[in-house]
Parts: structure tokens; sequence; C-alpha cells
């Protein structure tokens, strides 16, 4: 610590305390009790981030948990979509309450709070940030067990908001066999790391395609390497999933929660445990 160049009697306060870290986290609406936060990233966009958070939600919710997602994605938000909700939030002088989707999922993202879900967001950073904040602070959530968070790609300003604004439990890395996978991923575990935030572990989207008539796995994207960067940062690989247009098509068509099977169904029971 360096030294203190003023007379700390003059100022009423002690330079051991100013010097000591303060938290930035926000509170929660006071009609909201969360149990876990769980941050679903990734390095880079078009990973399937948003799939995984969703089905991760619905995997959830199916095992008997209250769950809610937070879309953090503000300028690509692709949540409501996913679970086929279209309605306006709504609010009133205690805060702002999120959808429901029909499973009972609840849902917040600023598609439902603009007048059509097709207008762009042209704002600077610190806004967008500032945004995200307010779907903690100012949402009722209720009483939830697992408050999924969709965090945008990269290592900007909406992760650290959330990273420090929000007591985040842990975080999910979804990654796609490629060879930039290894600094992808890297960066966003160093960063949970300096802000002190577990990493539960990797996902890897577009692992392989299974052909429908031989049933023999062809990996599209290149070999894996998952198992290999995993080790080299001690995590543990949570899924592999499949090449399935499929899901691809039931997210478009707002039908995640109908889809079966849920490739992350073993994930949610692990996370749950």
């Amino acid at each position: 610590m360096s030294e203190c160049t003023h007379d700390c009697s003059s100022c009423g306060e002690s330079c051991t305390e100013r010097a000591e870290p303060q938290s930035l986290q926000a509170p929660a609406n006071a009609l909201s009790k969360i149990g876990k936060v769980i941050a679903v990233v990734s390095g880079k966009g078009g990973v399937g981030k948003s799939l995984v958070t969703s089905s991760l939600a619905v995997a959830m919710k199916q095992l008997g948990k209250t769950v809610g997602v937070l879309d953090a994605d503000i300028t690509g938000p692709s949540i409501p979509t996913a679970f086929g909700v279209h309605a306006r939030a709504e609010g009133s002088e205690l805060g702002i309450y999120p959808a429901v989707t029909r499973t009972g999922v609840e849902i917040m993202s600023l598609n439902l709070l603009t007048a059509n879900e097709t207008d762009p967001v042209i704002w600077r950073g610190p806004v967008i940030a500032g945004a995200v904040k307010q779907f903690w602070t100012d949402v009722i959530w209720g009483e939830l067990d697992y408050l999924f968070v969709d965090m945008p790609p990269g290592t900007g300003d909406v992760p650290l908001t959330v990273f420090q604004s929000l007591p985040v439990d842990g975080i999910i890395v979804v990654t796609s066999p490629q060879d930039l996978v290894s600094m992808i991923v890297t960066k966003a575990v160093k960063m949970a790391e300096m802000m002190k935030i577990p990493v539960l572990g990797l996902v890897e989207n577009y692992s392989y395609f299974k052909c429908p008539d031989c049933g023999k796995e062809h990996s599209i994207f290149g070999q894996s390497r998952i198992d290999k960067v995993a080790g080299e940062l001690g995590l543990r690989v949570l899924a592999r999933l499949p090449i399935d247009p499929g899901v691809a098509a039931a997210c478009d068509a707002g039908r995640i929660e109908d889809y079966t099977p849920n490739y992350l169904s073993a994930v949610a029971r692990d996370l749950a445990e």
C-alpha cells in the first residue's frame, strides 16, 4: 500500500480501511430471492451459447427447480425467440415482472421491452452494461433456485459488469472444435479467475454430426481438442453437443421446451447435486 499523503485525522477515515477493496455487487430487487447464479459465456460469437443457456434452463426446470434466464446479450437477444415469448414485459412501482414461458421458466430480455423485436440497440458499452445491471436490480424474479445468465461473447463491458455486480456462483464456457479454441477458452477462463469466479466446466457445441442413415459420427468442424484444452486448464468437459438440425428448428419455432432429447439433462443433474 502506498503511504498516506494527507492527515488522516482531518478526514476521519483510516488509510488502511480506504485501501481495502470495496464490493461492487448490486442488491437484487427486494422481492427477489435467488439461489444460485450461473453465467454461460463464450470467447467468441456463434458457438451456441444461447442454446446452451436455454437448454440448461429447460433441463433444470424438468428437475423440479424454479428457474430464470437473464438475457445479458443486449445487442443480440435470442432467449425470447427460443422460448416462443413475444409479449412485452410489464412493470409497476415495485419493479419489472419477467415474462414466464409455457413451462414456467422466467425470462427477461431487452426484446421484451422494445416496441418491436427487430429494433436495433444502438447503445454504447456503458449504457448496455447499465441495462444488464437493471435486469438484476429492477426485475422481480421472486424465488428462484437457479438464475442462468446468457452472456454476450468476449470479455468487454457487459461480462465485467455481470461478474462485478451479480453474485455469480460459477460460469460455464461454451466453445466449438476449432483450432482457435485453446486461445479463446483460455481468455474466458483467465477473466473468470481474475474475477475470482469458479469455472464449472466446458461445453463443446458442434462437436460432431451423427449420420441418420448409418449412425457414424463425423467431425464436421474438425477433430475435437476439448479434452486437451480442459486438461491444460484443469477443467471438466461437461458435455459435447452434436450438430442437430432439429434443435435449431425448435429454437426458431420457439419450442425449445418441447425438444427431446435435451443434451444437457445430465449437466443439469450434475449442477443440481
